[in-house]
């Protein structure tokens, strides 16, 4: 079976404990407004224009976003790595996209990684069949589970779907006893008012186990801008700032007093 990743990042240090390799799997369910892996979001192999500038010239050439990938191919990739990753404490991380838009292929490769001694990671939406889920779970040390909103109006109209499914399956993966770090995208003017993160915190309170043992406040950067660019693709969050400290540091604050681990990043 092959499965279509668009990156793959060595020595990643933000999607899990120590060293890493993160594979960017094509596919996913969302729109995020503030989505910072566009070229993530179709499940295909793409083939698009991509457009460079310098100085005042733009320089255009097609370019393909997408490649098929079997499992023994990605183990072996990581495998190159993993003396780093054993010292480090370190593994292999599933992102994107939404891994679970592959769900085959997902869980075919947990299972050889598994197999081969490798820590497990999957960073997910959340968005995603429940029996997907289920069927990962065994194979999975860590979740890296996004929650963006409470209300599930306001999730819709900024990432195209309710949070319906998403916090159902929030629940089953803590029920499970896997371990969670939960990952809250802190957004200037869309989810960082008082009443959404108290609506966060009030998802988390409700769920809370041991098993949940981070949450990761990201701040919003503009490091995908480029990307929109890039891909001649439509960015919707053109003008939006970055939040101040200020506003972090409060926002850490209030989610402290869950008495979770919180750090500001990943």
């Amino acid at each position: 079976m092959k499965g279509i990743i668009f990156s793959i990042k060595r020595y990643a240090i933000h999607d899990g404990p120590g060293i890493r390799v993160a594979f960017f799997m094509k596919g996913c369910p969302l729109s995020c407004w503030w989505c910072h892996n566009p070229e993530g979001i179709s499940p295909e192999t793409e083939e698009i224009i991509q457009t460079n500038r310098i100085g005042e010239k733009e320089f255009s050439r097609k370019t393909v976003v997408g490649k098929p990938y079997l499992v023994d191919d990605i183990v072996a990739i990581a495998g190159k790595e993993q003396v780093f990753m054993e010292k480090s404490g370190g593994g292999v991380t599933f992102t994107g996209g939404e891994p679970l838009m592959q769900p085959g292929f997902l869980l075919e490769a947990l299972k050889a990684f598994k197999d081969g001694g490798f820590h497990t990671a999957v960073d997910t939406s959340g968005q995603a069949p429940s029996s997907a889920f289920i069927k990962i779970i065994p194979y999975t040390d860590l979740f890296l589970f996004d929650l963006k909103f409470c209300d599930p109006s306001a999730h819709k109209y900024y990432t195209g779907v309710s949070n319906t499914l998403i916090l159902k399956n929030f629940s089953r993966i803590i029920e499970s006893g896997t371990e969670v770090r939960i990952r809250i995208p802190v957004i200037p003017g869309i989810n960082d008012s008082e009443d959404a993160i108290d609506g966060l915190r009030s998802i988390i309170e409700k769920n809370k186990r041991p098993n949940i043992s981070m949450i990761n406040l990201l701040p919003y950067h503009k490091t995908g801008s480029a990307k929109y660019r890039k891909f001649n693709r439509l960015n919707r969050m053109e003008g939006t700032k970055q939040p101040t400290e200020t506003r972090m540091k409060e926002i850490c604050d209030f989610f402290a007093e869950t008495g979770i681990k919180i750090r500001i990043g990943g």
